[in-house]
């Protein structure tokens, strides 16, 4: 048997295709992902400043709860809980009725 020089081998018409369509599909596929991704974090970040913003319309808010609630709300990924959470600091009488929704 003769000896298989692997770099000719790999360099094919045919391997070159295969690999330039590998190339395009990882950019497009990874460029929609990212671009999810990105809507999925700005709808996440603008949930949590809508809470926030609600928040600040109840004069019991310390600037110490302020920041606890931030944290504790940066920890959710979930825009369904947020949505909920957002009802929750409308519909809330004081910031206590907001942090017992938070714990649930």
């Amino acid at each position: 048997m003769e000896a298989i020089d692997h770099g000719l081998m790999m360099d094919t018409p045919f391997l070159r295709r295969i690999r330039e369509e590998a190339r395009v599909e990882g950019r497009t596929v990874g460029w929609a992902e990212g671009q999810t991704e990105g809507r999925v974090e700005g709808r996440v970040e603008g949930l949590i400043e809508a809470i926030l913003e609600v928040l600040t319309t109840h004069p019991d808010l310390s600037v110490q709860t302020y920041r606890q609630l931030e944290y504790q709300l940066s920890t959710i990924t979930d825009p369904g809980r947020l949505r909920d959470l957002l009802q929750a600091a409308i519909r809330a009488t004081d910031v206590a009725d907001f942090e017992r929704a938070l714990e649930t």
